[in-house]
């Protein structure tokens, strides 16, 4: 990373957890070919706090950008621009390193008012979409489907850090099996953990930890529509069909495979597997048959040898590609 300084604020909102600039760095090194001369947009970003925006404007020469811009949500303390606005959302736009200090100075850093509250779903947030190239941010969980939509309604690149179940959303699984949408290269160790400034909050024992002010996050994964080598990465296979091993669905020709691992290497009809498949999707060596439900529109169903019918949780209907 580019040895600059960029000075955030101390303060931000309460409701609101933060990336890690460690997590940022590790996902978008896959990346980098991407980026140069290319808009980039942070459009869901306090840049106070954001380090989406601090990881691009440091590593903005090195990148080849072309244009950083980064919306902010209603700000309420834009000291870092020395702003006295406590209400106003405001854009702001970087273009790189002006006076060769290598350093991201403030006098760089063009802040510019809007009209309303810096929804990304407002008008003059949609025109600053329009000038982008590469979207990337950590969205609103709750407005994921909406968000997602409107990247693709508009033709956007994007990498956005999202649930891991919203794989399963009826506007989001379309998209992955017609490889229009797929998963990064992942958290360290499947895990997330975020900033978050304390505010009284309980959470689940082992979730949050009081000295670091970090929650922890088990179902984060990124989105992307852009390629990367994981994605073409062969998954390994070792385990051999059984008929005990690998029932068969009672509503659909498939049997059920209850790990990634255990997809059998030997059998060529179309299996069951967890969601937790998407992150090994290869879409050279697997194709995605369909989502959840048997021929009769119910979730898949199977019985075991004990005569006990079974309901997988999720499962995602896969079918290995002719080598």
């Amino acid at each position: 990373m580019a040895n600059k300084t960029l000075t955030l604020a101390k303060k931000a909102k309460n409701d609101e957890f933060y990336t890690q600039l460690g997590d940022i760095e590790r996902e978008l090194k896959h990346y980098k070919q991407h980026f140069k001369g290319k808009t980039v947009l942070c459009n869901c970003d306090d840049p106070r706090v954001s380090n989406f925006f601090k990881y691009f404007a440091l590593n903005f020469e090195l990148l080849g950008l072309k244009r950083l811009i980064a919306t902010c949500y209603k700000s309420k303390d834009i000291n870092i621009f020395s702003q006295n606005n406590s209400e106003q959302a405001v854009y702001i736009v970087y273009e790189g390193d002006k006076n060769d200090n290598h350093i991201v100075d403030n006098e760089e850093i063009e802040v510019k008012p809007l009209k309303g509250d810096g929804d990304f779903r407002s008008k003059e947030c949609v025109e600053l979409l329009e000038q982008a190239d590469i979207v990337v941010t950590n969205p609103p969980f709750s407005l994921f489907r909406e968000y997602i939509t409107q990247l693709i309604e508009y033709d956007k690149k994007f990498i956005v850090i999202g649930n891991y179940n919203a794989i399963t959303y009826k506007e989001i699984f379309p998209l992955i099996k017609n490889n229009k949408l797929w998963l990064g290269n992942g958290f360290s160790g499947g895990n997330a953990y975020f900033n978050i400034i304390p505010t009284g909050r309980t959470f689940a024992n082992g979730v949050y930890d009081e000295n670091t002010q970090l929650v922890k996050f088990r179902n984060c994964c990124w989105y992307t529509n852009l390629d990367i080598k994981k994605r073409h990465e062969e998954l390994i296979l070792y385990k051999h069909y059984t008929p005990e091993e690998y029932p068969k669905y009672d509503n659909y020709d498939a049997i059920n495979v209850n790990k990634t691992k255990e997809i059998p290497m030997n059998y060529d009809g179309v299996m069951g597997v967890p969601i937790t498949f998407m992150d090994k999707y290869n879409p050279k060596q697997f194709e995605i048959i369909r989502f959840r439900k048997g021929n009769d529109d119910r979730d898949l169903v199977y019985t075991d040898l004990n005569g006990k019918t079974v309901q997988p949780y999720f499962r995602i209907l896969i079918k290995k590609k002719t080598q």
